[in-house]
């Protein structure tokens, strides 16, 4: 709303071309030459050694902190937007359960959270598709118009906030590369399952924003309103969906909990496995799930939770952003190091013209990072912290590899 339609559209339809098609190209070249357990850690282990990897690892690390703690909050919004606001205890409880729920699915290994995920995406893409299917032939007016008169000027302090929050909506591609070892044949899978997702997501997201637009008065929405938009703008049918798509919304982000939870805890399991943290962590059970580091990731994401909505949005990007620089990276490299390594995938251009595109989303990320420092936005703070916190990654890597060899001395 503090952006327009104008400058939301704008992102809608940049962001896939500047960010998730490079992203998801190279994710998937990067998941065909190497598909093992661990993903992007790997990939990076095998381009530039066991520090880089572990500044990967870390940066993953904290950034999952931040995206975790994000959900149960989405979800405490969600429901009360449902049922009125809750109260203290009562929050406490719904963040509580969307955060172990999940637990105990991820504890049963990855087919079951493959199925709740699969489940959950399917009806949340036909409840908003129903939402679109029942707007549309209610449009007034352009989505990239203001019924009534012009639109407010776009207010440049909130655009860095906003541009963070587009990113965030589709950053993680390369997040189910870590649980490969788990996957049939992921050399084939992992790049056709991106050629899928990426134009059903687009398609997701565009789709019933489009039709809502034609339809409402976008000055009217607000946060974790798309219940109420239903109302609005379904007609008859507005005050069921509305309430479908309230529940959906909670179910919906508390399975992308679970679905995260499977991947990020498989970081502390590979690291684990190098002997950089307890060996503990590297146990897996009959079914390959590392109970332990699951247990210690919910743990982790329990104490976080709380922590505030937009700040935590800033942080994630970052974050995210520095880790997936290294897996870009890691392409080049491994390109320079093996330029004829097979792989059932391979973006059709030379090493350097890997390396240009993988430049396009980092000047996406300098964009945002200079509205939201240059202009003051919210979440500036947030996001310098994060890259100091990037940058203690090979202090980390210095401290974990002393530690294990003192344990080899003994």
């Amino acid at each position: 709303v503090q952006v327009g339609p104008v400058a939301a559209l704008a992102m809608l339809a940049a962001i896939p071309l500047l960010w998730v098609i490079p992203e998801a190209l190279i994710v998937g070249e990067l998941a065909a030459r190497l598909p093992v357990e661990g993903g992007y850690y790997r990939w990076v282990h095998a381009a530039f050694g066991e520090r880089t990897a572990v500044v990967n690892a870390w940066c993953t690390w904290c950034y999952s902190l931040v995206e975790m703690a994000l959900y149960p909050g989405l979800v405490v919004a969600y429901l009360e937007a449902l049922t009125g606001p809750l109260s203290a205890p009562g929050r406490t409880l719904v963040i509580v359960a969307v955060i172990w729920v999940p637990t105990v699915v991820n504890l049963r290994g990855a087919v079951p959270v493959g199925r709740v995920s699969t489940i959950v995406g399917v009806l949340v893409l036909l409840a908003f598709g129903l939402l679109a299917a029942f707007a549309l032939p209610r449009a007034t007016h352009a989505p990239w118009t203001t019924p009534g008169g012009a639109a407010p000027p776009l207010d440049w302090r909130a655009a860095g906030t906003a541009l963070g929050l587009a990113l965030w909506n589709w950053i993680g591609w390369d997040n189910a590369s870590t649980i490969a070892g788990e996957v049939r044949n992921p050399a084939r899978t992992y790049p056709r399952a991106l050629a899928i997702a990426v134009p059903l997501v687009f398609a997701g997201y565009a789709v019933p924003l489009l039709a809502a637009l034609a339809a409402s008065d976008w000055r009217t929405w607000q946060e974790a309103g798309w219940s109420a938009i239903a109302r609005e703008v379904a007609g008859p049918a507005g005050p069921w969906l509305g309430t479908a798509l309230a529940v959906l919304a909670v179910v919906s982000a508390t399975a992308m909990f679970n679905s995260l939870l499977l991947a990020y805890s498989r970081i502390p399991l590979v690291v684990a496995q190098d002997g950089l943290l307890p060996r503990a962590l590297a146990v897996t059970d009959a079914r390959g799930t590392p109970l332990r580091a699951v247990l210690l990731a919910s743990s982790c994401y329990t104490l976080l939770a709380l922590l505030p909505f937009a700040e935590l949005v800033s942080a994630d990007v970052v974050l995210y952003a520095v880790a997936l620089f290294l897996e870009f990276a890691a392409l080049v490299q491994l390109r320079r190091i093996a330029p004829h390594a097979p792989a059932p995938f391979r973006i059709p251009l030379g090493t350097v013209g890997v390396a240009v595109l993988a430049l396009v989303p980092a000047i996406v990320l300098v964009a945002m990072i200079a509205l939201d420092v240059a202009l003051g936005a919210y979440g500036g703070r947030a996001m310098l912290l994060a890259l100091a916190i990037a940058a203690l990654g090979p202090a980390v890597h210095a401290v974990l590899a002393r530690r294990r060899a003192r344990r080899g001395h003994r």
